[in-house]
């Protein structure tokens, strides 16, 4: 057990009487308020320089922060220091949202997981980009994810992310296109062949696109998507999104599993890897993928990258396990 999980990790899960995304604005706020000497010393016990190359940007090590940490990039100098080698902010979307109503982030403690139906709620893209444009050159690489606004019909969805593209791809290293929530009516329909071909037609060009996909899509749908991926020129796969499943959870949580929203964690670890493993099978390679669900411990990690990723991405593993996964992830590419 690592100093994290016995004397940190607890005092967070008090905070707010036990409610998660009080908690989570908690930690954010913390964080984004850290000196720089803070930072330094942090630097120096979690960085993992192990560096990679994937889609022509290259990554101090290859272990991110999942998009829906940091939305609105808060606390974005704080990361790097905790040893991420890159982080992803948003999902943002064009028009500023509240997202779904409270509560609407629980945790499930026996199962190491996360249930969440937060709605996308965020500061809109014009705030981001103005607070991006302040913050100057972060010194690891910044993925964006995108979303559709929630009152925007899915008819008018290409306009919508083009609207959030134009603004924020001057200051992303590489775009996650999200159309795999759960959690905003009918988004996961742009998964559709047709729908995903229109998006990527207007968004591939000057900065990366990456396609993030949801756990629950068959292999023959995930293959159509693949298809127009490779097709259009996006630049990799993200697998994948929170998952509607309920499979796995411990027994002490089934109580939860009624709840709205998408599961994150370890339940998802198998189902996450399957599909890293069947994309980079079908696809020969030639899209590269960041591979996210599940990764809790170091080997989750090692057995990502085996499957084929070539990077992975922390989200529901740093809330249990902290800054010492991002090291022992980082450490585990072979």
């Amino acid at each position: 057990m690592t100093i994290f999980e016995t004397a940190v990790r607890p005092v967070l899960f008090r905070v707010g009487g036990g409610d998660a995304e009080k908690a989570h604005e908690f930690t954010l706020h913390r964080l984004a308020g850290l000196g720089a000497g803070t930072r330094a010393l942090l630097r120096r016990r979690y960085a993992v320089s192990s560096p990679v190359e994937v889609f022509g940007v290259r990554f101090p090590n290859p272990v991110g922060l999942a998009a829906g940490m940091d939305k609105n990039g808060v606390a974005l100098p704080a990361w790097p220091a905790l040893g991420f080698g890159f982080v992803e902010v948003g999902t943002v979307t064009a028009k500023a949202q509240p997202g779904n109503d409270k509560p609407r982030l629980f945790r499930l403690r026996d199962s190491e997981a996360v249930i969440n139906r937060m709605g996308f709620n965020n500061a809109g893209a014009a705030a981001l980009a103005e607070r991006l444009q302040a913050l100057g050159p972060l010194g690891i690489p910044l993925g964006i994810s995108l979303g559709k606004s929630k009152v925007t019909p899915l008819e008018e969805a290409v306009q919508d992310y083009l609207t959030s593209y134009e603004l924020l791809h001057p200051y992303a290293d590489y775009i996650a296109v999200n159309v795999s929530s759960p959690n905003t009516p009918g988004l996961r329909t742009l998964q559709d062949k047709s729908a995903i071909a229109a998006l990527l037609g207007a968004l591939v060009g000057k900065t990366p696109v990456l396609v993030k996909i949801a756990p629950d899509l068959s292999e023959s749908a995930i293959a159509e998507l693949l298809e127009v991926c490779l097709a259009y020129g996006a630049a990799g796969v993200i697998a994948t999104n929170t998952t509607l499943s309920r499979d796995g959870l411990a027994a002490g949580d089934q109580p939860r599993a009624a709840e709205a929203g998408g599961l994150s964690g370890r339940p998802l670890t198998e189902r996450a890897r399957k599909i890293v493993h069947f994309v980079h099978e079908e696809t020969g390679g030639r899209l590269p993928i960041i591979g996210v669900g599940g990764i809790v411990e170091a080997d989750d990690a090692a057995r990502m990258f085996d499957a084929g990723a070539s990077l992975v991405q922390l989200y529901t593993g740093f809330i249990y396990r902290g800054p010492a996964l991002v090291r022992a992830a980082a450490r585990a590419r072979r």
